[in-house]
């Protein structure tokens, strides 16, 4: 009577156990792929730089093949006139005459209109170009990202730097820029390039 007793409690038992293993089995996908890490960008260290041509906020063209024999420091950024990209380019406009002496031009890119980089340019008194990225600059240099801010993901670029050397090639790189020390730190990479 007693092993019955005992069958029919591991009867009643049985279903359980797989329906807790269902819902640990699926509970660790959902997080295993909310924990899978973004894909990161491929390096373009040592590689040909990805052409261009963008209009600027003069009104002029810019192409990576019209700069050759100098070095680009090509800097994108996510928006004008904003806290973080206002500090990173009076950083730039700052040292412009140690970068000019190492035989370098700074441009910086962003998505918005010619007309935004006008008045940005102007605001701070930018001393170098700022071009427009209206084809798809970003997403060749691998800094078109999704992000998210406050639970809401959007498109948007990832502050990132590249220095270009006089052939067209990519020297240095850096992504997830933190502003704070940014430009002097690209200035000090090209002393030794």
């Amino acid at each position: 009577m007693a092993a019955k007793k005992k069958a029919a409690k591991s009867k009643k038992t049985a279903p359980k156990k797989k329906a807790v293993k269902k819902v640990v089995k699926k509970a660790s996908k959902k997080t295993s792929k909310k924990a899978a890490p973004a894909p990161r960008a491929k390096s373009l260290l040592g590689k040909p730089a990805p052409d261009f041509s963008m209009p600027m906020d003069d009104g002029s063209t810019v192409a990576l093949k019209d700069l050759r024999g100098k070095r680009v420091v090509l800097y994108f950024y996510p928006k004008d006139d904003t806290p973080g990209c206002t500090v990173e380019a009076c950083a730039f406009r700052d040292g412009l005459p140690k970068f000019s002496a190492s035989n370098a031009a700074i441009i910086g890119v962003s998505k918005d209109s010619v007309a935004s980089h006008q008045k940005f340019k102007n605001k701070f008194k930018l001393n170098f170009p700022l071009a427009s990225d209206t084809t798809k600059v970003s997403e060749a240099y691998g800094v078109w990202k999704q992000k998210s801010m406050y639970g809401r993901t959007y498109m948007g670029v990832e502050r990132s730097t590249f220095v270009i050397d006089e052939n067209g090639v990519v020297r240095a790189e850096w992504r997830k820029v933190s502003v704070p020390g940014h430009a002097e730190e690209v200035r000090k990479a090209l002393e030794v390039l």
